[in-house]
C-alpha cells in the first residue's frame, strides 16, 4: 500500500501579525513532517479607513500582500486543515467566517469530510475569548464532517508551557514582549502542525486500505 502524503492547507486571518506568526510556525511544523503545505490568507474586509487608523494593521497588511489568497481549490486539494483567527468578541473574525460561508458547494459534495482540522487563535488577554473562539471555529468543522484535532494534552509539557489551552494553540498579545511565552507558543504551533500532518497521513492510509 502506498503511504499518502499529507497536503496541508493553513488558512488564516491576521490584522497585526500575531496569527500570521502562528500560521508560519504551523507551516514549518507540517513541512518538517514531510507535508506539502499551502499557506493562504483570507481577504481583508475592513475599509481602508479602519485599516489606516492602526499603523500596525496597515503595515502588516502591506507586508503580507504577497501571500496568496485562499480559494476553494485549496480546500479541495488539501487532506488536512489548520485555520487561524484572532478573537472577535469571543468569536471567529468576520474575514474568516466570510470565507467559510463560501464552502457550501464543497460541503455538499463531501469534499471536506473525513479530513483532520485544527485551529489557532490570538487575543490580547489570556481570558479574551480564546477558548470560545476555537469552539466556534470547530462548529464549522463539525458541519463539514471533518475530524477535529485539538491540541489536548498529548504533548503535556509543550501544551503547558504555551498556556495549557487544550482546544488549540493560542497567543496572548499582552505577553508579546515575553520571549519565553512567544517561544513556547511558536513551539506549540510547530508541534501541532506536525501532528496535523501525521493525522492526515494516518487517515489517508485508512481511507485507502482494502477492506475485506
Amino acid at each position: 500500500m502506498t503511504v499518502p502524503q499529507a497536503r496541508i492547507a493553513i488558512v488564516y486571518y491576521s490584522s497585526t501579525g500575531n496569527v500570521y506568526r502562528l500560521a508560519q510556525a504551523f507551516a514549518d511544523g507540517a513541512a518538517d513532517a514531510g507535508a506539502d503545505v499551502r499557506l493562504r490568507r483570507v481577504p481583508e474586509l475592513a475599509p481602508d479607513a479602519a485599516v489606516d487608523s492602526n499603523p500596525d494593521w496597515r503595515s502588516h497588511l502591506d507586508a503580507t500582500a504577497h501571500i496568496q489568497l485562499v480559494t476553494l481549490d485549496d480546500l479541495k486539494w488539501a487532506n488536512g486543515y489548520a485555520f487561524g483567527t484572532p478573537t472577535r468578541y469571543g468569536n471567529v473574525s468576520a474575514q474568516l467566517r466570510q470565507f467559510f460561508d463560501t464552502t457550501g458547494g464543497l460541503w455538499e459534495a463531501g469534499e471536506l469530510a473525513n479530513k483532520p482540522a485544527t485551529g489557532f487563535t490570538s487575543s490580547f488577554f489570556p481570558h479574551g475569548g480564546q477558548e470560545s473562539t476555537l469552539i466556534s471555529l470547530y462548529k464549522t468543522m463539525c458541519h463539514w464532517g471533518s475530524i477535529v484535532v485539538p491540541t489536548g494534552y498529548v504533548d503535556y509539557e509543550i501544551a503547558a508551557a504555551a498556556g495549557g489551552n487544550p482546544y488549540g494553540v493560542s497567543f496572548v498579545e499582552e505577553q508579546a514582549d515575553d520571549d519565553a511565552h512567544v517561544k513556547a507558543v511558536l513551539e506549540a504551533a510547530r508541534n501541532q502542525g506536525r501532528r496535523l500532518a501525521e493525522a492526515a497521513v494516518m487517515l489517508g492510509a485508512l481511507s485507502n486500505r482494502d477492506v475485506a
